[in-house]
């Protein structure tokens, strides 16, 4: 029996008339079908199906959304799909992105790397120093 999962083999399902809140975290890839709120994050395959209804804040490797409803900003580091009669109301930022037409969408797209919100943390430079003033002459 092989140890590695194959790339299309689905880790996990959220069937239709499943309803769930709160953080999901998984490794593989996950297919929602039915109603999830809350909190994703993966390095893996996030699959929305059609019928499914996400308010989440999600970030992943890779989202593929094949109908179903998602409110809530997306920020996948490899691809995110869209494909019709997906509906999604929030932010898209991924290197990759497909929009299938007749795809609703409300919202912004970025495409660039997307960095883990982790080692998101700017740097301030320090204050210059102030500058010595010469007394003023005095007449």
């Amino acid at each position: 029996m092989d140890q590695a999962t194959s790339a299309t083999e689905i880790t996990a399902l959220l069937g239709r008339g499943t309803q769930f809140e709160g953080k999901l975290h998984f490794e593989g890839r996950v297919r929602i079908d039915g109603v999830f709120k809350g909190e994703i994050k993966s390095d893996d395959t996030l699959i929305i199906g059609d019928g499914a209804e996400v308010y989440a804040e999600i970030e992943v490797a890779t989202v593929i959304v094949r109908g179903g409803l998602v409110h809530g900003n997306i920020r996948a580091k490899n691809a995110i799909e869209i494909h019709a009669p997906g509906k999604v109301v929030g932010n898209l930022h991924s290197p990759s992105l497909f929009i299938d037409r007749g795809v609703e969408f409300q919202g912004s797209c970025r495409m660039d790397a997307v960095e883990p919100k982790a080692q998101k943390t700017a740097t301030v430079p320090a204050a210059p120093a102030p500058a010595a003033s010469a007394p003023a002459p005095q007449a």
